[in-house]
């Protein structure tokens, strides 16, 4: 019997009593949680850790700035073996990248190589004879791979390029030309080329740039502003905002090896390409751009020697035989190729002083540049086969 004076608990009150404690739990676990919010709050650096480690992204898709930098002339011996005559190239800079032992070019004389690596088009008979004078393509359909058939040096406005590809995404690139002596400079249609060789004052070539070839580029109004010369790249470097997401960096015909003697009697040939690699590299690879995410791809535009105007590509010169290789990528689309020439990769993604065997060209290049930012293939770039910027590249673990 329970004791007098003392009242025996009702049901409602056990059941205000166990709605309490329910409350009670609840108002602990968001203190919990407001506690934790908190922390990492002032501790981003734990959460971007775990989420960078769950993501599961690939370096390839975190590269946001893309470097392209074409020397002239040089087979993969000569350019990278143990007599080199680029030392800095050679092992100063090979020793911080991965180099590209099998990289190819496509053709035998330069401005094929070019027109490549940003639209995916192969040569036809003016551009395989480097554009002497500036024809107007004459259009006769596309075939398999989106090649434009027929000839000429003005592709139709609706050949699509990387750049293209690039502004219909938001994101941004420049040409920098060294020596290019006004933005968008190219020549008038159907007249012949006045910037086919060096000039006093003037090394700018006009087939080692590729944009002008476009008339979706040309015929832009931003042309202006995005093909412009070597001199503006320093100050578009300062900030990883004002960094083109694709930068394509031309040296004049001096110091991308091509002329020796230079113009003014100097030496050229890759000497000249090494001093100048040695005072613009820095430059890039020492930008905000560059450390945050970026990726320098240095090449050549072809092997060894250039082919004169209206020579059979079969001919090309002996001294590019030893640097076959297992063999140019595809030959049932792309021939023998311009020959072996290897590329050497810098970027925060990619283990220094690393090699890779994987067979690639021009034509993977632009196709790797695509895969960085998520755009469709183009040209010959979208041939299944074609090897891409893979594991072997990206590297860094």
């Amino acid at each position: 019997m329970p004791a007098r004076g003392i009242a025996k608990p009702g049901r409602s009150q056990s059941r205000r009593a166990q709605q309490l404690k329910v409350l009670a739990v609840v108002i602990a676990v968001a203190v919990v949680g407001a506690v934790v919010a908190f922390v990492l709050v002032l501790r981003p650096d734990s959460t971007s850790a775990a989420g960078s480690a769950s993501t599961g992204l690939d370096p390839q898709h975190q590269v946001g700035h893309v470097f392209v930098i074409n020397l002239e002339n040089t087979g993969y011996s000569r350019a990278w073996g143990t007599d080199s005559k680029a030392p800095y190239l050679s092992k100063t800079l090979r020793s911080q990248g991965v180099l590209l032992e099998n990289y190819y070019a496509i053709y035998h004389s330069s401005l094929p190589n070019y027109i490549a690596q940003i639209s995916g088009q192969g040569p036809n008979q003016n551009t395989a004879n480097d554009c002497a004078v500036f024809h107007t393509f004459t259009a006769k359909g596309t075939s398999s791979f989106g090649q434009q058939k027929g000839n000429g040096c003005l592709y139709p406005a609706s050949i699509p390029t990387v750049v293209g590809q690039l502004e219909t995404k938001g994101l941004s690139w420049k040409g920098y030309m060294e020596d290019i002596s006004a933005p968008c400079l190219h020549p008038e249609p159907g007249a012949a080329d006045p910037n086919k060789q060096a000039q006093a004052g003037n090394e700018y070539l006009t087939r080692h740039n590729p944009f002008v070839y476009f008339a979706s580029i040309i015929n832009s109004s931003s042309c202006a502003s995005k093909v412009v010369n070597l001199t503006a790249l320093p100050e578009d470097l300062k900030t990883a905002d004002t960094t083109p997401n694709l930068s394509y960096i031309t040296p004049n015909v001096c110091h991308d090896g091509h002329d020796d003697p230079c113009l003014d009697g100097s030496k050229g040939g890759l000497p000249a390409a090494d001093a100048w690699l040695k005072e613009w590299v820095p430059r890039i690879t020492d930008s905000p751009a560059f450390k945050k995410d970026g990726m320098l791809v240095i090449t050549f535009d072809e092997g060894d020697g250039e082919l004169k105007p209206g020579t059979a590509e079969t001919s090309a010169p002996s001294a590019d035989a030893a640097d076959q290789g297992p063999g140019a990528p595809l030959p049932e689309f792309f021939g023998g190729g311009g020959g072996r020439i290897g590329a050497l990769v810098l970027s925060p993604f990619v283990k220094p002083g690393t090699s890779s065997q994987v067979v690639y060209n021009h034509y993977s290049l632009l196709a790797s540049i695509e895969d960085t930012f998520s755009l469709p293939y183009i040209g010959y770039a979208q041939i299944a086969a074609l090897n891409k910027f893979g594991v072997d590249v990206y590297n860094a673990g």
